[in-house]
């Protein structure tokens, strides 16, 4: 599973992060439920997050909590080219 650098804007400075696909498709899903933009959920996630921390393994964490608490429904989409699990 690769991981993707993306951009966004944070409070008028772009920044990028990296994570793998499923991850990115989590993140769409979780900021459409609670009525965000993705930028937003991003800038959001950011600003919580220690100052030791990076935005990469904060995006990754939010995920696996939201996963944990059962915000996330469904199987997330996965990439066209992305194996299957055998």
């Amino acid at each position: 599973m690769a991981v993707r650098k993306r951009s966004v804007s944070i409070s008028g400075h772009r920044t990028s992060y990296s994570v793998e696909d499923p991850f990115q498709d989590a993140l769409q899903a979780l900021a459409e439920d609670e009525g965000l933009s993705l930028a937003r959920l991003i800038a959001r996630i950011d600003a919580q997050k220690p100052t030791d921390s990076n935005l990469s393994s904060a995006l990754r964490l939010f995920v696996l909590d939201a996963a944990i608490a059962g915000r996330l429904t469904g199987p997330i989409p996965r990439s066209a080219n992305e194996p299957r699990p055998r």
